[in-house]
């Protein structure tokens, strides 16, 4: 019988020869013992009829696997095994039950790939019988059936055993090629996204490069523009106090090439290493007071120890926002509240007596960059504007 296996020509090949190599080592056998037995002999049309069911088992043997898929129904798997069962049969009464003990083990076989294990037992039983039969036809000597019964039985475990164990390693053959094609494509999955988030983290660490050097490098240039400005206000008038605003600007620039400096080499450069937030935010209020507007700095709350990333997040967003003060506000002046008095919470304003605008800006750059800063610690960033009314930005972060 052939291998219901779906590995592939090869098992099926193997398996076929085997069945061939059966059928013919038990009719040769059975021919044999016939020419040199010099007492019962079968009549010749039970030799011709016992070569015809040969070839009929043969057929069996090559065409099972289609017969098996063509009639999958219970009453289809009876017959198909009814038809081959009888055929072994007659040719075992016909020509005795030298050689022809073999021909029952294929099916057998076929009985442990294709039946449940509670469906095999008629087969068994049936090849015992078609073992013992033809012993009792010719002895009639029950103790001979016996015996020979209990001689070839170990065959027909052998080959329930061996079968048994050729299907479970098809199987697991099968599964470990299947396993291996799910590894492949998994690794293969897998490989992209390491791609895609060695993508993101590329994208996400040239967004934070981008933020330092608007936030720090861009902070520096306003200072400085607005102390040459002032500078060029009043050289003619009072050169003195233009050349205290030159020097100012002269210091800040070089504070900027420091900070550029550390960060192209760290990455990591924070204005809060050696400051706490409250003593950053009153050097960028005193800065902004320097450039002629009114601050106030107002802390609310006892002060307490964040993260990090959350003091420099508000420290950003304290830079940013006096930055546009500065640059867009017009203002004569600005009040700075940072407030711990909330639980697990610190809020952060800046409110300025400016132009305003008649619309919430969506956000330059820099604007984007504390956004950005701020949502990804988990917070809220808020802007009120109006024309006459000054610009109020305000932020809430864990901590």
């Amino acid at each position: 019988m052939r291998s219901s296996s779906t590995g592939g020509d090869q098992p099926r090949r193997h398996v076929n020869v085997a069945f061939w190599a059966v059928i013919v080592i038990g009719y040769a056998i059975a021919f044999i013992s016939i020419a040199t037995n010099s007492g019962w002999q079968p009549a010749p049309w039970q030799i011709a009829v016992s070569i015809i069911l040969g070839l009929i088992y043969l057929a069996w043997g090559v065409y099972g696997d289609d017969l098996f898929a063509r009639y999958p129904s219970a009453w289809g798997t009876a017959v198909l095994f009814l038809v081959p069962m009888l055929a072994v049969l007659a040719v075992q009464i016909f020509l005795g039950a030298n050689g022809t003990w073999l021909l029952s083990l294929p099916i057998v076989a076929t009985a442990v790939q294709r039946l449940r294990p509670i469906w095999r037992w008629p087969i068994y039983i049936f090849s015992l019988v078609g073992m013992a039969l033809p012993i009792w036809q010719a002895t009639g000597d029950i103790a001979q059936v016996w015996g020979f019964t209990l001689t070839f039985s170990p065959a027909v475990l052998f080959v329930v055993v061996f079968t048994k164990v050729s299907i479970n390693a098809q199987q697991a053959q099968k599964r470990a090629e299947e396993l291996a094609c799910e590894l492949e494509g998994a690794n293969r999955r897998l490989a992209a996204y390491a791609m895609q988030v060695g993508e993101m983290a590329t994208t996400q660490e040239r967004n934070r490069l981008a933020r330092e050097i608007h936030d720090n490098l861009g902070h520096y240039l306003t200072v400085v523009n607005v102390q040459i400005e002032a500078a060029r206000a009043v050289l003619a008038a009072d050169p003195a106090k233009a050349q205290d605003a030159l020097a100012k600007a002269q210091k800040l620039t070089r504070e900027g090439l420091t900070a550029v400096r550390q960060s192209v080499s760290a990455l990591r450069e924070s204005p809060l290493d050696n400051q706490s937030l409250t003593e950053a935010i009153l050097v960028l209020t005193a800065e902004i007071r320097q450039a002629g507007i009114v601050a106030e700095f107002e802390q609310k709350g006892e002060r307490r120890h964040l993260p990090p990333e959350t003091k420099l997040a508000l420290y950003r967003v304290a830079q940013e926002a006096l930055t546009n003060v500065r640059k867009h506000a017009h203002a004569s002046r600005v009040d700075v509240t940072l407030d711990f008095a909330a639980n697990h919470l610190v809020k952060f304003t800046v409110r300025d007596n400016g132009v305003g605008s008649p619309v919430t800006p969506s956000g330059g750059f820099g604007l984007i960059g504390i956004r950005e800063r701020v949502q990804a610690l988990g917070g809220e960033l808020k802007m009120e504007t109006a024309v006459g009314q000054g610009f109020v930005l305000g932020t809430a972060v864990p901590g």
